[in-house]
């Protein structure tokens, strides 16, 4: 479990492209506003913030909004993931560790254990910890701690595989959407201005239509032209510059990249189009269905390159065209 002061801003192991409060972030603008009410709001009864649950694909502002939301209260920020928490003990000792007004966030919470989601029900509702201890004569008693008022912040690409009633223990949900290009565009000059390496407005866009409407991707992309330019001797990122880079790093004109592009050739010449299961697919491919549902999938069905039926997935029109493959061929 890491610990960090949210005041500092500390978040990376050098100058950090993450914003440290909701004025900084771009996009997400009701989330954002409705954040910043819940706040003020807290403060103001002199409360804990409610439970907060973000869920939504993977890259849009998650973690980000788990670290504003404690430098907003003025707490410290604890971190976990979902896997990493396997026995009990390992909960208890995050939980035990807590103090008053601190914000714990745990990722992918989805992947938690059902028995280890348990424990954190008295600890969500009455910030209790209940502990079964063993005796040595096999019998066992129960152990109740108190805990310091706190609030779990809980991200999630997978919301349906966290069980009813932790989610209902949230008293504060909400859905991350895919960002719009201007909004992406917003965030590629931030970041510009930031790891101070200027970006010509057309170069912003152009990488800013290439990110598939996700944050992540952008700064990533960001980064990697800017080795580029970096390398040639350029003080400014241009559009020749960018599209140089993305045509290197296999980014195509839609913001498609090499796994993109290699799900929907098997798709299609393996498959004939579809319907073919997901693992099927993945199987062809080489890569884990998690990846395929969680990284591929949702920006080809956001963009309609494919479409999701019972009996598995089909390319669309728009697939093979953008191969440059006729149906007439398949």
């Amino acid at each position: 479990m890491k610990v960090l002061d949210a005041n500092k801003g500390e978040f990376d192991d050098d100058i950090s492209i993450r914003p440290s409060k909701l004025d900084e972030y771009v996009g997400q603008t009701d989330i954002k506003e409705n954040i910043r009410i819940f706040i003020k709001a807290c403060q103001m009864r002199d409360e804990v913030l409610d439970h907060v649950l973000l869920y939504g694909p993977p890259g849009l502002g998650k973690t980000t909004l788990a670290h504003i939301i404690a430098n907003e209260l003025g707490s410290n920020l604890k971190t976990a993931s979902g896997p990493s928490i396997e026995k009990s003990g390992d909960l208890a000792a995050v939980l035990s560790s807590l103090e008053p007004g601190d914000v714990l966030f745990i990722d992918e919470i989805h992947r938690m254990p059902r028995y280890i989601e348990e424990i954190l029900y008295p600890a969500m509702e009455d910030f209790e910890l209940d502990i079964v201890i063993p005796s040595a004569d096999g019998t066992s008693r129960n152990i109740k701690i108190d805990l310091p008022p706190f609030t779990l912040v809980g991200a999630t690409t997978r919301a349906g595989d966290i069980s009813s009633p932790l989610r209902d223990r949230f008293g504060i949900v909400s859905k991350l959407n895919y960002y719009s290009v201007d909004e992406l565009y917003e965030i590629i000059k931030r970041t510009s201005r930031v790891l101070e390496m200027p970006i010509t407005d057309e170069a912003a866009r152009e990488l800013a239509n290439r990110s598939r409407k996700t944050p992540r991707i952008a700064n990533r992309l960001f980064k990697r032209v800017r080795d580029f330019a970096l390398v040639l001797g350029i003080n400014e990122i241009d559009m020749e510059t960018t599209k140089m880079a993305l045509k290197r790093l296999n980014v195509d004109d839609s913001g498609l990249d090499a796994i993109d592009i290699e799900y929907l050739e098997s798709l299609i010449m393996k498959f004939n189009g579809g319907p073919v299961g997901v693992e099927t697919i993945a199987t062809s491919i080489g890569e884990e269905v998690t990846t395929i549902e969680d990284v591929v999938e949702p920006y080809l069905l956001q963009e309609g390159f494919i479409k999701r039926t019972p009996r598995g997935r089909i390319a669309t029109d728009k697939s093979y065209k953008h191969l440059n493959i006729s149906k007439e061929e398949k």
